[in-house]
């Protein structure tokens, strides 16, 4: 009997001690499960109060995570902010996968709330998936900044997006529609299906063409090319060969437009299918030189790196909370106002063509 006792009290204290593990390692990880999700809410306390004339903190360790770390377009984006970083005295850093999976950046945010990071700028490859992490790291204080492609709201204090998501969606669709005359079949080129930003375009470019001037346009397809090279150009093969009839692509990715010019350049359908969407002048002068497209559009990405790095010291310094009409300084790029949910917007978009790239080098 006594042996029998001891078991049953060595089972309760095994039993106990499993649980109260299990309770450790939850509370101490940072999953994407639903509940992580739906969890605490994060350190956003309406309690705080902007002081726009506090000095810029010293010493700020400021990290860019993008949605993949070998992506040119947020190459140039992530080396402005860094610079912009040692400007003010503080410290930035690029860290990030190597491919624009919805979990992949998860790893990388628990990294950095370990390192003790000031504030995450983060390009999001899913807006729930990092969510958990984000929250964690708002509750420790570190300030969340999105950009490029925004998380779900309540995971970061401020979203920078380089231009107002309507503009940039319906834009498109006018630059493809003047080329082809208000005619033809058209196909999107998008980078991955979680794509924040690319969807929300999309959604603009959709409702553009319900308008009755496009009523001789459709758009028969939206292709996905994971923001990989490869993807992407075997993508637009695809797309050719399947819609014999097409008359225009669009692709609001700059790995996207890249991929679709090196294939349409070398192929009959140069001259006969219209490439439009988002690019670099870098990336795509010699695609405009050679005829292969006519114009694309993009913002300055360094000046969207720029403006991300002011906005988290601002955040970092107490200058702003995140609040719709705060106001702080960017530089050289002046003054800024905090939208509703905290977006802030760089300014609206560039078209490039033949007459102006050759102005421009990034």
């Amino acid at each position: 009997m006594l042996s029998q006792a001891r078991s049953r009290r060595h089972a309760v204290v095994t039993a106990s001690a499993a649980l109260c593990a299990l309770t450790l390692a939850v509370s101490g990880c940072s999953g994407t499960t639903k509940d992580s999700v739906k969890d605490d809410t994060p350190a956003k306390s309406g309690k705080a109060e902007a002081n726009p004339d506090a000095p810029l903190k010293k010493g700020l360790k400021i990290a860019f995570l993008p949605k993949q770390i070998n992506n040119p377009y947020e190459k140039i984006v992530d080396d402005a902010g860094i610079a912009a970083a040692g400007e003010i005295g503080a410290t930035g850093k690029e860290v990030g996968p190597s491919n624009a999976k919805a979990s992949s950046q998860v790893s990388y945010i628990n990294t950095l709330i370990q390192q003790k990071q000031d504030a995450i700028l983060i390009a999001a490859n899913d807006p729930n998936a990092v969510c958990g992490p984000l929250k964690q790291a708002m509750r420790q204080d570190i300030k969340v900044v999105a950009y490029d492609s925004d998380t779900a709201k309540d995971c970061r204090q401020l979203f920078i997006n380089q231009a107002s998501s309507e503009e940039i969606g319906r834009s498109q669709v006018r630059n493809i529609a003047k080329q082809l005359g208000n005619k033809g079949e058209i196909a999107i080129l998008s980078a991955t299906q979680n794509a924040t930003n690319q969807n929300t375009w999309i959604q603009f470019m959709k409702d553009e063409l319900t308008k009755p001037e496009y009523k001789d346009m459709k758009l028969v397809k939206v292709a996905y090319g994971d923001d990989q090279d490869q993807k992407s150009f075997q993508e637009t093969q695809g797309l050719l060969k399947a819609y014999p009839n097409l008359k225009g692509i669009i692709s609001p990715t700059t790995v996207g437009i890249a991929a679709a010019a090196r294939y349409i350049g070398d192929s009959s359908y140069k001259g006969k299918v219209v490439l439009n969407g988002l690019g670099t002048p870098n990336q795509m002068r010699k695609y405009i030189e050679n005829g292969t497209l006519d114009q694309f559009s993009l913002w300055d990405p360094k000046k969207l790196g720029y403006l991300g790095t002011y906005a988290a010291a601002a955040l970092a310094s107490g200058q702003i909370t995140g609040a719709e009409g705060e106001k702080f300084k960017a530089g050289d790029l002046g003054e800024y106002t905090v939208g509703k949910d905290g977006e802030i917007i760089l300014g609206p978009p560039t078209v490039f063509d033949a007459k102006n790239i050759g102005d421009f080098d990034f």
